[in-house]
Formats: structure tokens, C-alpha cells, sequence
């Protein structure tokens, strides 16, 4: 049984008289101890998806399980109960400003009518957990926004949750620290076997940490599977532009002409060919590069190119033939990405 199970899904709102379709007819099922992203451009609905895991936003129709519970089933006090199952962390922190660093960690434990003494003991495991053990006086003005989020997933952890949900939890944050905190988040995954649900707009975030993906856009559900299925072969438009960062320009591609584009991916084998190069000796035609970069997906290195493809739809298949029976995944990319 999946510990997560979202069936049939829909949320609306009324704004200004108008009637929102937040989201649109919703079917997941996240599996214990996974890491499972929720991926969207801006508006897609996918924090509202998040929400509606706790019930923070109680759907319009459909229904969802926490471990074959169906939270529509309980009343307020149980729900609360289910709640504190559920740990959340937010791309703003949401810590107590008045508070120290400790003593927002023990907050939830202190709602959860823990004696004061036990809640400290807890609260300093967990700083230790999360590499703060020696700023637990520290209040969150003097503190660096990675810093601030380690604090916020101590306090999400302070009431052993089975489940962490994440909304843009990195959204704030530079690269580096970006890197530290998606780390931190697979330790304590695997080391309490969390289930772990990451709401983001950054594809890179998904293909560091995540195993399987949802792609939600414009409320719907358009994709999901393992995340290094996807990276590979994209089926929906939505996929295409969040792996092939529609919004980025890349000054090479406005310069060279090229009638059609495809996007290939190297997998292990093929990554020490000379790809390119053969395709030039064997046709006699200029194959151009647009884009060239590495990925980390899922703990794999993986080559992508966006390549330009001479003129001729006979030629152009051909080499798109050679690509595949050389290993490569090939997907056509359209003009305006």
C-alpha cells in the first residue's frame, strides 16, 4: 500500500466571481521512504497539491490517503493528530523572529503538551542532526538562509513525521547552499526512512535528489514516472520546457540557422564516443552544437546536447537513426525552446 495516495483530485476557487481550477482530476501514489518531486512553472498548482497532502486545503472532489486513511474521514482533533505525522518545511522558513534557535525547535513539541526538559533533549538532537548544534542560542536574524532552513527542518523532524513535505524549500537560496540543503534532506531520508515530497520549479533540484516526478501544469497532471525516464525522453510540452529551460537563451542558437534541433542524451555507454565527429565524417555535413551540459540525475553524470541538424528531411533521419543506434535518446526539440 502506498503511504500516500491522492485519487481523483480536484480544487477550485472563487476569486472575484470568477470560478480558478486549481487542479484538475489528480491521481498519485507516493510510496514509503521515497523522494518524490512536484515539479511546475509558477501558478502550475502544485503548492496547492502539496496543501491539499495535509489538508491544509481540503479538496473540492476526490480524496486522499495517508497510509489507507482517508482525510476527509477525520474529524478536526483527528486531523490535527494526523498532522503532526506530517512534518513541512517553506521557502520563507516561517521561524519565530522572538525565538532562539532552540526554542523553535521545540515549539511544535511544546503544542504537542511535551515537558519542557524532554523537548530540549529532542531539539538538541536534532540541531546536532542538522549541523547547528552549536548555534541553539542563536535568534534567526543572525543567521544565513541555509542556516535558517536547517533550523526549520529540525523543527518539522521535532515530532518524528513519517512524512516531510518540502514547498520550494530552495527557492531562497543560492547554488552552493541549494546543494547542502537537498543533501541534508536525502540523510535524514535515509536515515529515518522519511517519505519525502519536494515541491519545486527547478528541474535541477528533481534530478539531484528526487526518484520519481510529477509535472503538473496549468492544474493537471501531465507526466509522471522515474525521474531519469523523463530526463531522458520527455513526453509532454511542460516536461520538454522545464528539462530544456525554455526561458534561458542561449545566444548560439539565435546565431545559427538550423532548420530542426533535436536534444540527445548520453547515457554511460556512449558518453566516450565521438559522437558528433563521427556524424560529421560519415555525412560530410555540418551537425552544429547550440547547448552542451552535465547533469546530475539521481546520482548518475548525464550528457545533453541540443544539437542543429543540416537541411534535408532524408539526411536529418538519417542521422537521427545513426544517434539512436549509437545509444543515444533523441527528442526533437521545437523551434521556440
Amino acid at each position: 500500500m502506498s503511504e500516500i495516495e491522492i485519487k481523483n483530485l480536484s480544487k477550485t476557487f472563487e476569486a472575484e466571481g470568477h470560478v480558478v481550477n486549481a487542479l484538475n482530476n489528480i491521481n498519485l501514489s507516493i510510496e514509503k521512504g521515497d523522494i518524490f518531486g512536484i515539479i511546475g512553472m509558477s501558478g502550475a498548482g502544485k503548492s496547492t497539491l502539496v496543501r491539499s497532502i495535509n489538508f491544509l486545503e481540503k479538496p473540492t472532489d476526490g480524496q486522499v490517503f495517508i497510509d489507507g486513511v482517508d482525510l476527509a474521514s477525520l474529524t478536526e482533533k483527528e486531523l490535527r493528530k494526523k498532522r503532526s505525522d506530517i512534518g513541512m518545511i517553506f521557502q520563507s522558513f516561517n521561524l519565530l523572529e522572538q525565538r532562539n534557535v532552540i526554542d523553535n525547535v521545540c515549539f511544535p513539541l511544546e503544542l504537542a503538551g511535551q515537558k519542557k526538559k524532554e523537548a530540549r533533549i529532542k531539539a538538541r538532537e536534532l540541531l546536532n542532526t542538522v549541523g547547528l548544534a552549536e548555534k541553539e542560542k542563536v535568534y534567526p536574524s543572525q543567521l544565513s538562509g541555509g542556516q535558517k532552513q536547517r533550523v526549520a527542518i529540525a523543527r518539522a523532524l521535532a515530532t518524528n513525521p513519517s512524512i516531510l513535505l518540502c514547498d520550494e524549500a530552495t527557492s531562497a537560496l543560492d547554488p552552493q547552499t541549494t546543494e547542502s540543503i537537498l543533501n541534508l534532506i536525502k540523510e535524514i531520508n535515509e536515515r529515518y526512512n522519511i517519505t519525502v515530497v519536494i515541491i519545486t520549479h527547478q528541474m535541477s533540484v528533481v534530478t539531484q535528489i528526487c526518484k520519481r516526478v510529477a509535472i503538473i501544469d496549468n492544474g493537471v497532471l501531465v507526466e509522471e514516472g522515474p525521474v531519469e525516464e523523463i530526463f531522458d525522453s520527455p513526453s509532454s510540452d511542460a516536461a520538454k520546457e522545464l528539462i530544456f529551460e525554455k526561458k534561458v537563451r542561449y545566444s548560439p542558437v539565435d546565431a545559427l540557422h538550423a532548420e530542426k534541433k533535436i536534444r540527445i542524451v548520453f547515457s554511460e555507454n556512449s558518453a566516450y564516443e565521438p559522437v558528433i565527429s563521427n556524424l560529421i565524417l560519415k555525412y560530410q555535413s555540418p551537425v552544429n552544437i547550440l547547448k552542451a551540459d552535465t547533469r546530475n540525475v539521481g546520482g548518475k553524470a548525464k550528457g545533453e546536447m541540443i544539437l542543429g541538424l543540416p537541411d534535408g528531411d532524408e539526411l536529418q533521419d538519417n542521422i537521427i537513426t545513426s544517434l539512436k543506434e549509437s545509444g543515444l535518446t533523441v527528442t526533437e526539440v521545437k523551434e521556440d525552446v
